[in-house]
């Protein structure tokens, strides 16, 4: 990689390239101060960040030695607490305190809906997701399985009448739920028009009808007397009825409907982290770029559909009249946050004086911020943010320290890019032990700027087995959703959100829906996060998030927070059942039970690593053991090599198991994907495969790993790959 001097840093040609003429070329930033000012940040702040980094390994040690040295009798919740609190790794409890961040925009303050997160070097991926801020219900449902279970009905290529007569009803039967009739039903209706600022509905017995709520129109497009749209709201949410009574569809239907149009993915996060693999500057410009053309504008990528090839771009305002028939815009763009990576990695893109690459968190920040200024150069109709605030969920952070540096880093940068003081916003991930115990604490580090709080407990799971590995051998996966420590996990974050004053002011998120073709179950149970007082939740695609988009219909998420801060539940229950290690009581386990075990681990991590270091492919839909499609990232690596790490240190399961299993799933991912061109097979030169050798030493060094993050090994052997290949 070839590099070129800037102040006291040697950053990589190809980024400066970027930098300085596709990124500061548009911005009345100079050059040489930029970078002068980069090289003073990074030199300051990147001692703190070794030091808690040293900090992390100190406090595993100590919760080891803990482990080895107490006898079991002794290791009960409330000992476990008492020695956290007493080499700090639990803090003392902070003020009582509302946080005060301004200058947040509706979809995350005021507003609740689904939430997609992305891989950012994906411009296709991207793309959809900035574009799903509106989806067809119609096609969201009769492209999934949510009919199946209730119609029989199979979902085949070729257009099913049948099939579309169930969607039909079943839409409209969602309808009547959300914009009820003063009598009636949607399902009855053959005509709609607006009258003196009302909609009148005609239904096929000849009488006339209106909404029960009558505020819920909101505008209309055509003449009000032969509506080609209808804009209505329920619960802070838009929904269109789009006309056409000469359209296939509409021909068909008594009304003339041919589409309802929900207002589906608020938000959508552009990762950099844990969907990416992103190992070079090469890399880390690809993903730059795409967030420099989201945040322009400019973003498009060529599609093939049906045969056919085209251009996708940013869709701009959806354009209606309101019911003075005076213009009005709706935003159409999902409103934008950025992944950061969190504070372990490093980056050979910059390299400092002596030529040591520097901490990615760091640059991350720099550049991310940088590339947003575009976005405050915007028209409001098309800007991301009406404020023009910067959204940056931070991942990964261990306790308030690591919150508190994160806030500084912000700081920083923001008097970098001269901007005003808390501009950027931050998401504070929950998705590590400490964190959690102290969640209210790390809060009130950022309490000025935070937008954002999330359990995330696929990583929070493979956190929890890393730091309890000294205690003993833990339960089977599928039995650790069980365990108390989990629900107290789930709970105690949205209690201590709202206990912060995030109601009406941030955003208190939940986990991925991880099987996209199993729609409906994610309907039957992705209901429970409204429910819990959660006001986003993700989903893994445009179609999920218009699906998930009727929970929030359903649920009246910010009566249901009100409701729960009218009873505010004890956050000290949660910390004693969080202190509850996912143990197994019982290992006595048949052979067959272990390997069953260990192929499940196995094949998920084979799976997803031949993508990352063969393809460079950070999350996809990977087939299961059951060849069931989950979505997986890095946090899935984690848990399934953490899960293997931690029975072989406690002998359940031996070298010679684990390798056997290896050797049978190698045989069945490569079945599994015989018909991808790009697929390299693992039995062709097994001993010379870096893919498998990464899955290995994620298995076998997973008991060593920083946390048991997956990140240093895969950065390694991806690197290795890409040598291999320009070799």
């Amino acid at each position: 990689m070839h590099y070129l001097p800037r102040a006291n840093l040697h950053i990589a040609s190809c980024l400066v390239n970027f930098i300085e003429h596709e990124v500061l070329s548009g911005l009345a930033i100079n050059a040489k101060t930029f970078w002068h000012d980069v090289a003073i940040l990074i030199e300051q702040l990147t001692p703190e960040n070794q030091r808690l980094l040293t900090v992390r390994e100190h406090y595993q040690q100590q919760i080891d030695n803990w482990y080895q040295s107490t006898p079991l009798v002794e290791c009960h919740p409330q000992a476990y607490q008492q020695f956290l609190q007493k080499i700090g790794y639990i803090t003392p409890e902070v003020p009582t305190f509302n946080i005060t961040t301004k200058q947040v925009d509706a979809e995350i303050a005021t507003m609740a809906g689904p939430q997609l997160v992305v891989p950012i070097m994906n411009a296709r991926f991207a793309l959809n997701a900035v574009n799903a801020r509106w989806g067809s219900l119609y096609d969201a449902v009769y492209a999934s399985d949510v009919i199946d279970s209730q119609t029989e009905l199979s979902n085949t290529n070729n257009y099913n009448p049948e099939r579309g007569k169930r969607v039909v009803n079943y839409v409209k039967t969602f309808l009547d739920s959300c914009l009820p009739l003063e009598q009636g039903s949607h399902l009855q209706a053959v005509n709609y028009s607006i009258k003196q600022q009302q909609l009148l509905i005609e239904l096929a017995n000849g009488s006339t009808t209106q909404l029960t709520n009558k505020q819920s129109l909101k505008g209309y497009s055509g003449e009000s007397c032969s509506p080609t749209k209808l804009l209505l709201q329920h619960n802070g949410l838009f929904i269109e009825l789009s006309f056409d009574r000469q359209h296939a569809i509409g021909k068909h239907d008594p009304a003339g409907l041919v589409d309802v149009m929900l207002e589906s993915a608020l938000t959508t996060i552009m990762d950099c982290e844990d969907s990416v693999a992103a190992v070079d500057a090469n890399d880390k410009v690809l993903a730059y770029r795409n967030w420099l053309q989201l945040n322009q504008g400019k973003l498009t990528a060529k599609v093939q559909k049906q045969g056919k090839q085209f251009i996708r771009t940013m869709q701009t305002a959806r354009n209606y009249l309101n019911l003075a028939g005076e213009p009005i815009n709706i935003k159409a763009r999902s409103l934008l946050f950025i992944r950061n990576v969190g504070h372990l990695m490093t980056t050979n893109a910059v390299l400092d004086q002596s030529k040591n690459p520097v901490f990615e968190g760091i640059v991350d920040a720099i550049f991310t911020s940088l590339i947003a200024l575009y976005d405050r150069q915007k028209q409001p109709e098309i800007s991301n943010s009406a404020y023009g605030s910067i959204y940056i969920v931070k991942p990964k952070m261990h306790g308030p320290d690591e919150v508190k540096f994160a806030n500084q880093l912000f700081s920083r940068v923001e008097q970098i890019l001269k901007l005003p003081e808390n501009t950027i916003k931050m998401g504070i991930m929950d998705e590590e032990r400490r964190t959690s115990l102290n969640l209210q604490a790390c809060i009130y580090e950022a309490r000025a700027r935070v937008v954002f709080i999330n359990t995330g407990f696929l990583d929070r799971t493979g956190d929890e087995i890393h730091t309890c590995m000294a205690a003993g051998a833990v339960l089977p996966k599928h039995e650790i959703k069980n365990t108390a420590w989990l629900n107290a996990y789930e709970l105690n974050n949205v209690a201590v959100g709202l206990a912060c004053g995030f109601a009406g002011k941030a955003q208190i998120g939940k986990g991925m829906w991880p099987i996209p073709d199993h729609m409906a179950d994610m309907m039957a149970s992705k209901i429970n996060h409204p429910l819990a007082g959660a006001n986003t939740a993700w989903v893994p695609s445009p179609t999920a998030a218009t699906l998930h988009a009727m929970h929030y219909h359903q649920v009246n998420v910010m009566a249901q927070q009100t409701k729960l801060l009218s009873n505010p539940s004890p956050t000290s229950a949660y910390i004693i059942d969080m202190l509850k290690p996912p143990l197994a009581t019982d290992t006595n386990w048949s052979t067959s039970t272990i390997a069953q075990e260990l192929d499940n681990n196995v094949q998920g991590i084979l799976g997803y690593v031949v993508r990352w270091i063969d393809q460079g492919i950070g999350c996809s839909k990977v087939p299961d053991i059951n060849d069931v499609g989950l979505m997986e990232d890095r946090a899935t690596l984690r848990i399934s090599s953490q899960h293997i790490a931690n029975w072989l240190t406690h002998g359940v399961c031996t070298e010679a198991q684990i390798l056997s299993s290896f050797d049978k799933m190698m045989q069945v991912v490569d079945k599994q994907n015989q018909y991808d061109s790009h697929y390299q097979p693992l039995c062709a030169a097994p001993t010379e495969n870096i893919a498998l050798l990464a899955a290995k030493a994620l298995v076998f060094q997973g008991a060593e790993q920083a946390n048991g993050y997956t990140e240093p090994l895969l950065h390694h052997f991806r690197q290795l790959k890409k040598q291999q290949v320009c070799n």
